[in-house]
């Protein structure tokens, strides 16, 4: 996989790899969400390259370190009580 851009997208999420820290996809309302896999950071962007950036940035530019939710996939926005409940 190439090194992330500001234009880059992230690959789908593969099933054999290890789990990325971040994915990248979309709430019901069209807006860009990334999701930390541990719930230590994340954020609601305006676009998909505000997203990409953001994420890109607190992994080091590791582009293994980033996937986007499979397509048709709607992602929430939360924080996580450290059980693996969402609270909203």
């Amino acid at each position: 996989m190439s090194r992330l851009s500001s234009g880059a997208s992230a690959d789908p999420l593969q099933r054999n790899n290890a789990p990325a820290r971040f994915t990248i996809g979309r709430n019901r309302r069209g807006q860009w969400i990334v999701a930390d896999r541990d719930g230590l950071v994340g954020g609601l962007f305006i676009n998909e390259a505000a997203a990409l950036h953001f994420a890109a940035a607190e992994c080091n530019h590791n582009p293994a370190d980033i996937c986007r939710a499979v397509d048709g996939t709607l992602m929430e926005f939360g924080f996580s009580d450290g059980s693996g409940m969402r609270l909203h």
